[in-house]
């Protein structure tokens, strides 16, 4: 498996510990930066994680803001991405299962690192339902 993965200045120390943790479990990650806290534009590192995911270059991809909305956002722009902000273990779950989400968005400033963790893992082991959801997923692609 291999995971894409991005920040700006207010999600880069989530994305970081994130990264050691993916990285320690035998999992590849590829990182877009941003590497520091200077302050960065968010559209700019959800683009880039999202174009590897939808090129298929990264299996799924991890973004980090302050809250994980802008850079969901961001992320959702790219054909071919469902990005997810997930916030707790349910909504990571639930974006996998139905919505065949393959981009999760956590803010850094809203979720501490054991609920990161939970979240991402979920995340990483739901397998999408398909059936009456895969007709759903078709027309959000359409």
């Amino acid at each position: 498996m291999k995971i894409a993965c991005g920040a700006d200045h207010g999600g880069v120390d989530l994305k970081d510990a994130l990264k050691v943790y993916l990285e320690k479990k035998g999992i590849e990650v590829v990182d877009f930066g941003t590497t520091g806290h200077e302050s960065v534009d968010y559209p700019e590192y959800g683009h880039k994680v999202a174009q590897a995911v939808a090129k298929k270059e990264a299996d799924y991809g991890l973004v980090c803001c302050g809250s994980g909305i802008g850079i969901s956002i961001a992320a959702n722009k790219v054909k071919g991405v469902r990005c997810v902000r997930a916030h707790d273990p349910y909504s990571a779950e639930m974006s996998r299962r139905h919505n065949n989400c393959n981009v999760i968005a956590m803010g850094g400033r809203f979720l501490g690192l054991d609920m990161a963790k939970k979240c991402l893992d979920v995340f990483l082991e739901t397998e999408f339902e398909g059936g009456r959801h895969s007709r759903r997923v078709d027309a959000i692609e359409e």
